[in-house]
């Protein structure tokens, strides 16, 4: 048996590990690059297999660098079973038709940007074709299967699967699976991505007793996240100092998915409490919106007081108002208010979306602040503002950075290093051989090293289109 790993091997997206069994040949995760230079080339590079010789996909959760590829390896020859969590598979599409629409958006911009200077195109411009249509993303839709958490299905005679609980974000998934080769079973467990334990959203991280082979994510194996009375504290702080003080706006780059949901059931709590005066708050994303809808469809898996406080938030029952904006001139509007709006936009790194418009219009305003909440990838526009550059780029303008900046590690979605060896020291019978993944390089490599010493394990790191036999 071999297992490749395609991506987030020395990085912390793109997800993709496939496994070649005697029998079976298939693929966990097909995921997005994002970040950095060399991203859209990563993407536009043929599939280092043959898609129409894979006999199924799992899916391990709805964020883009871990689905954001189906529906190009769709159009590029696939076509059997893509197996998720029901409210896996009833995100999926909504976020594969956002991203194939902003690609569409993003193409025509450039491809207008050249008519515009009278030149021919340069090469990214020329590149600018979507990797994919809404069409391709129908179509891979079309192929989802959904599953419970826990209960036992077979997506291939030879192989035998189950969905466990990330707590990552809603529909977030472990996955296990018991894979016949030669004669033997041989179990892999692939983590995904893990939540924090005890965050205001989903559940914890379901343990896991056993596997042969382990792959894990490590994206914050290299520190701990600050506690969260401390990072209630420094937000409570942050938004009274702009909003009150300052006169200014609090802009909040997040995930449509997950962590825009959390931040509405944690500033509802702080509402409630009496600990922030009634806020003005505006979700600037459809997908937002849309998602949200989701979460409340499955609210069965919420934690049950995020469950009450996100229904009562969006029933405007709380001492706060909430308002999703849909079409592009509401989002205009906002831009036109200068203080008291708290405005939580996507995407959660700000390479793209509503986002870089609050950006361009605050981002140089002393009396305003940005709140990150999330884990900003090398190369991204977010990351250089967290990296205090003086000046960022935005829509080919240079725009000065004088807001204030507030990284909130506390609200991660990714469970800290200390909550990554709490999972994996959850295991009665150890992994024969564990791969550390979805972490940049340094970051992994530590993480392997700290596994090795502490738990005693065979853990490495491997790089990208490295392929091992199990």
């Amino acid at each position: 048996m071999k297992l490749t790993f395609l991506g987030a091997a020395g990085e912390v997206t793109g997800s993709a590990f496939l496994v070649q069994a005697e029998s079976a040949r298939f693929l966990v995760d097909c995921g997005l690059f994002q970040g950095g230079r060399d991203a859209d080339a990563k993407n536009r590079m043929r599939f280092a297999f043959r898609p129409a010789a894979l006999d199924f996909v799992m899916a391990t959760h709805a964020h883009l660098d871990h689905c954001g590829l189906l529906p190009r390896l769709v159009a590029s020859g696939f076509g059997r079973s893509i197996h998720a969590t029901a409210a896996t598979a009833d995100l999926l599409p909504v976020m594969l038709r956002d991203s194939a629409f902003i690609q569409e958006k993003e193409a025509a911009w450039l491809r207008k940007r050249a008519e515009r200077r009278r030149r021919p195109r340069n090469e990214a411009e020329r590149d600018a074709e979507p990797l994919y249509t809404v069409a391709d993303v129908d179509r891979a839709c079309g192929l989802v299967t959904a599953h419970p958490y826990d209960a036992d299905f077979r997506p291939h005679p030879a192989v035998r699967a189950r969905f466990r609980d990330a707590g990552h974000i809603l529909g977030a998934a472990i996955v296990e699976l018991w894979v016949e080769d030669g004669g033997r079973e041989v179990k892999l467990v692939f983590s995904g991505d893990l939540g924090q334990p005890a965050r205001p959203l989903v559940r914890d991280p379901t343990p896991i007793e056993a596997a042969d082979v382990l792959v894990v994510e490590s994206t914050y194996g290299n520190r701990n996240h600050r506690s969260m009375e401390a990072t209630v504290d420094e937000l409570v702080a942050a938004v009274t100092d702009t909003i009150e003080r300052r006169r200014g706006n609090v802009i909040v780059p997040a995930f449509a998915l997950g962590r825009t949901q959390e931040l509405i059931v944690l500033l509802g709590e702080l509402a409630s409490a009496g600990r922030l005066a009634r806020l003005n708050i505006f979700v600037d994303s459809p997908l937002a919106s849309a998602a949200t809808e989701v979460t409340l469809k499955h609210a069965n898996l919420l934690d049950d007081s995020a469950r009450r406080v996100l229904r009562a938030a969006i029933e405007g029952t709380l001492p706060l108002k909430v308002r999703f904006t849909e079409d592009a001139e509401d989002s205009k509007a906002i831009n036109a208010i200068r203080s008291g709006a708290l405005v939580i936009a996507a995407s959660g790194m700000c390479d793209g979306g509503r986002i870089k418009h609050h950006l361009e219009h605050n981002l140089a305003r002393e009396e305003c602040a940005i709140i990150f909440t999330g884990f900003q990838a090398q190369g991204t526009l977010g990351r250089r503002i967290v990296d205090r550059a003086r000046s960022v780029r935005i829509f080919d303008e240079e725009v000065p950075v004088r807001a204030s900046i507030h990284t909130l590690g506390g609200l991660s979605a990714h469970a800290d290093q200390q909550a990554l060896l709490g999972w994996l020291g959850r295991f009665k019978r150890i992994p024969r051989r564990t791969f550390v993944v979805h972490g940049e390089a340094e970051t992994a490599v530590l993480f392997a090293g700290l596994v090795a010493e502490k738990l005693k394990w065979n853990a490495q790191a491997p790089a990208r289109g490295a392929t091992v036999e199990l």
